[in-house]
């Protein structure tokens, strides 16, 4: 039975994801201030999969809640981390074309 309900989470999770990768798709429709390459909604997507994926893992392995938050706070940084880079350059590294 547990491992069902952590399927179930599993899926809602990624219809999550899909419905975060709406919201640029809306908002080009609407402005011209938001615009995006198929490129970028493979790499969003890629790196949303990857974190719900890397969070979901750490939820069904990790019995400790302090070791839960913690990994998945890591996680969440890093994310945030990398969208930054790739969104603005804000440390200027090759990774986000500067």
């Amino acid at each position: 039975m547990i491992m069902q309900t952590d399927n179930k989470r599993l899926v809602k999770t990624i219809l999550l994801l899909e419905a975060l990768l709406l919201i640029p798709f809306l908002g080009m429709q609407f402005s011209s201030e938001v615009n995006w390459s198929s490129s970028d909604f493979i790499l969003m997507g890629f790196m949303l999969l990857t974190l719900s994926i890397l969070i979901e893992t750490v939820l069904r392995l990790i019995k400790k809640q302090t070791s839960r938050i913690l990994f998945i706070g890591i996680s969440i940084l890093l994310f945030l981390i990398i969208w930054t880079e790739l969104a603005v350059g804000l440390f200027g590294s090759p990774f986000a074309g500067s």
